[in-house]
């Protein structure tokens, strides 16, 4: 059983439609690759899985539960957060908190989490330390144990991103999504994200990855999505699709990608 499942999600900014009926699904321990020019809606439908945007229309699953359906009367901000609980963010420009250090960035979600549980104040020291020892676990896992201590701005462009995937995996998400997240780095800084994302993938955990670089898509994602115009063209295979696309505007975007970058 797939562990998303997306059905005609629909988005539109004002009189803008950014989101025509995408239907989709992912199955557990994939990774999925959203490729597509500027504009085309990626970014958005990603906004949407998390919760970021309220979609205007269809209906999203995880693990079989229903997160949303445009069908129903529901209470938007109903559990919103419990809903965002299911999926780990890593934006483009990080987005990590200044004032904290990269191990404080990475503990903070689960610090706020754990103070709602019945037992926290009893059992407060424990928590805590429990708490600190999976951070660090996960800052080593990216390869940063010697930079735990520093702050943001002590850190480059690479280190940043590898702790901000290190925070998104900190709850335990069902998904793990990425919006470009190599697109802010110089390119000597991009080669180590993809190294960490393809650790994870090999790991088989779940993602989805919103991305311009097409040799990493077509290596480390199971499947692709091609958006234009806020539909998807094609979907399938990542090998299939991105060296054997099957439509025009799929070849056209691919052709212009390879012309671009050679």
């Amino acid at each position: 059983m797939a562990i998303l499942e997306v059905k005609n999600i629909q988005k539109s900014f004002g009189n803008t439609q950014v989101l025509k009926d995408v239907s989709f699904s992912l199955e557990e321990g994939n990774a999925l690759a959203i490729i597509g020019s500027s504009g085309s809606g990626k970014t958005t439908l990603l906004r949407c899985l998390n919760f970021l945007e309220k979609p205007n229309g269809g209906s999203i699953s995880v693990c079989g539960e229903s997160l949303f359906d445009a069908c129903q009367a529901q209470d938007w901000e109903k559990n919103l957060r419990t809903k965002r609980l299911h999926f780990g963010m890593v934006f483009q420009s990080f987005n990590l908190f200044p004032q904290y250090t990269a191990l404080e960035n990475v503990m903070l979600a689960e610090k706020l989490l754990a103070q709602e549980r019945p037992d926290f104040k009893q059992n407060k020291a424990q928590i805590i330390t429990e708490i600190e020892a999976h951070a660090k676990e996960l800052l080593a896992q990216m390869g940063l144990s010697e930079r735990m201590n520093h702050y943001p701005h002590q850190l480059s462009g690479g280190q940043q991103q590898r702790v901000a995937i290190a925070r998104a995996l900190a709850l335990k998400p069902d998904i793990l999504c990425f919006d470009e997240p190599t697109s802010a780095l110089d390119p000597e800084l991009t080669g180590e994200v993809l190294k960490v994302i393809r650790g994870l993938a090999e790991q088989k955990t779940t993602m989805i990855i919103v991305t311009h670089e097409m040799a990493f898509a077509r290596d480390v994602a199971d499947q692709v999505i091609f958006m234009d115009e806020g539909v998807i063209v094609e979907q399938g295979d990542a090998k299939e699709v991105i060296d054997n696309p099957k439509a025009e505007r799929t070849k056209h975007f691919l052709a212009r990608y390879t012309q671009e970058n050679n």
